[in-house]
């Protein structure tokens, strides 16, 4: 907005994590001046409603059933939200001539890759949940709609995005309110697991700077991972800088001035031993890529909770 775009939100404020949090997000934003429609992205009539107004320049899609773990006992509501509300925004965009899709990615799709870090040449063929398949098949959806229809896309693959106003399912916010109520942390694989955090500016920085970039046909392709013949493109979007999930630990309880009390336990079905996102391609396409220190961003992010919960 701030850069003179009109900017049209939609989201159906699920109870997959509080409502009264997602409220308060929304509600500044519309102060700002975001028009705002409440649906279900799975239900196109729904989803229509946000095409009623001017031709859009840009379609930005972060909506889905995030969440590895919750996979695990809910599956069909990743077929729900992320194949079937994808397939919808696929289709308004084709038939609304919109000249530029991005859509969130993860970098779950890499799966069991063993490469680090991993880079959109690599092949990701071998998703280990249910989440990472269903993100994989985005980028396929969408691949197949540039070949068929010239709808030019960008497929970005997230890497452990965190900041304030988080989802409270994420493990910085786990994390502190266990600690703040006193109740054990269960830290999988004993802790030592890597994760390439990324602060959620770098992330918006990313996107905003990719809008513009609108990916062309390529009829010299040979055959690299990450582009195509066609008008489609995939970035990792990460820090480039894997953090132990025990040091993440010691940061936050660094923030809150209290020890957190620990259970280690071992790997969980679905997890992957460490993300490491390599942004080369970013960084060319766009100048720019994500560096915010894990340092400076659990400190953001702990002044925000204990603001958020008033807390001293």
């Amino acid at each position: 907005m701030a850069d003179g775009f009109d900017v049209v939100g939609f989201d159906n404020l699920n109870d997959y994590y509080s409502v009264e949090l997602k409220k308060k997000r929304l509600a500044l934003l519309q102060e700002q001046g975001l028009t705002f429609h409440a649906g279900d992205l799975a239900v196109a009539a729904e989803f229509e409603q946000a095409f009623s107004g001017e031709p859009f320049d840009a379609v930005i899609n972060l909506a889905a059933q995030a969440g590895v773990r919750y996979s695990l006992t809910n599956p069909h509501a990743y077929t729900h939200s992320n194949l079937t509300g994808f397939l919808n925004v696929l289709e308004a965009c084709r038939h609304r001539h919109v000249p530029h899709l991005i859509y969130a990615s993860s970098s779950s799709v890499y799966g069991a890759n063993r490469k680090l870090p991993f880079s959109v040449e690599d092949r990701a063929d071998h998703p280990v949940s249910l989440y990472g398949a269903t993100k994989k098949a985005n980028e396929m959806m969408a691949h197949s709609y540039a070949s068929m229809y010239g709808l030019p896309s960008t497929g970005l693959r997230f890497f452990t995005v965190y900041g304030p106003w988080g989802r409270p399912d994420m493990a910085l916010y786990i994390f502190a309110q266990a600690i703040l109520d006193g109740r054990p942390i269960e830290l999988f694989n004993e802790g030592k697991m890597k994760r390439d955090f990324t602060y959620v500016d770098d992330v918006v920085e990313s996107i905003v700077r990719l809008i513009p970039t609108i990916p062309q046909r390529n009829p010299n392709w040979n055959g690299e991972g990450g582009s195509s013949p066609f008008a489609h493109r995939v970035y990792n979007i990460g820090n480039h800088s894997p953090t132990e999930l025990l040091h993440f630990l010691e940061l936050i309880e660094q923030g809150l001035g209290k020890k957190a009390i620990r259970t280690m336990l071992p790997m969980q079905v679905g997890d992957v031993e460490a993300t490491f996102a390599d942004v080369q391609a970013l960084e060319q396409a766009v100048g720019f890529r994500p560096e915010t220190p894990i340092e400076v961003g659990i400190e953001r992010c702990m002044k925000w909770f204990k603001e958020y919960h008033r807390l001293r």
